[in-house]
């Protein structure tokens, strides 16, 4: 449920930015779904809602939103597939953070990640350079997304270390909290006043990104972790439907030969954790 959730959110992202509508303006409205949501959450727990280590709950909320703009941009610019499989390169930058970071060993099952999400990074890039130096994939668009990922990546350190002391609903609450004035301010004077269709897809970006986090916190708290992580990546083919039948995107032959290599990394270094862990 959570990788469909996310795969139209992010085709509600593609969609309304054919409104003329500012990715900071996109980011900004889906915050703001977001906070209320949260802040009701936080509530209903009856939780402290400004939490512990502010500091560290502030910088995720900065590097997350960071991110967040990046893959948004990203989803603009690129075919939905590609923006996708391109933002799921962030195990590599997780394991060599969390590596410095955290002190946890790269694992080999982790080096294999690496080496296929490069190759089939290649994979998918360098063949649609032209002659002309022009590419299908264009190469500002392809670094926005690299960036994103390395932002999700540090995000996701940054989660594993407040984990041990704050409550997953206060983590979420600071993501929204934090993208809204920044998303504001990087908005300026760029505000588009969105028509009906506009503002319903703006609403449904909010929505769906609610009803994505929830599925995938309900997966986390009742499956393996490792089965949870492997089934997320169906929001790739889920982003390939969607793209073909809404903005008629055919993946490349390159594109699913990368992207393959992508996802048979991420799914090695998933389950060669779980055995490990299971080993231990």
């Amino acid at each position: 449920m959570s990788a469909f959730a996310f795969s139209v959110m992010t085709a509600c992202v593609k969609l309304v930015s054919t409104h003329n509508i500012p990715v900071f303006e996109i980011v900004a409205a889906r915050a703001i779904v977001s906070l209320i949501i949260s802040y009701i959450d936080i509530k209903r727990k009856k939780i402290p809602v400004w939490g512990n280590n502010k500091i560290l709950l502030v910088a995720r909320g900065a590097v997350g939103t960071f991110a967040l703009i990046c893959l948004y941009y990203a989803v603009t610019t690129l075919p939905l597939a590609e923006a996708t499989l391109l933002q799921y390169i962030y195990p590599v930058f997780t394991a060599i953070l969390a590596f410095f970071f955290l002190k946890e060993r790269i694992q080999r099952s982790t080096l294999i990640c690496i080496l296929l999400c490069l190759l089939g990074l290649l994979a998918m890039v360098k063949p649609n350079l032209s002659m002309s130096g022009e590419t299908v994939l264009p190469w500002f668009s392809v670094f926005i997304a690299l960036i994103g990922a390395l932002g999700s990546g540090t995000a996701y350190v940054i989660v594993k270390r407040l984990s041990k002391v704050e409550d997953s609903s206060v983590i979420i609450f600071y993501f929204p909290l934090i993208a809204l004035p920044l998303s504001l301010i990087l908005l300026g004077d760029n505000f588009v006043m969105p028509d009906t269709q506009a503002l319903i897809l703006l609403l449904f970006v909010g929505i769906f990104t609610q009803i994505g986090q929830v599925g995938l916190t309900k997966a986390m708290q009742t499956e393996v972790a490792a089965k949870v992580s492997a089934f997320s990546y169906v929001q790739v083919v889920f982003s390939a439907i969607l793209g073909l039948l809404i903005f008629n995107e055919v993946p490349s032959i390159w594109t699913l030969l990368g992207g393959s290599l992508i996802i048979l990394g991420a799914l090695i270094n998933v389950f060669g954790s779980r055995k490990k862990t299971a080993v231990q």
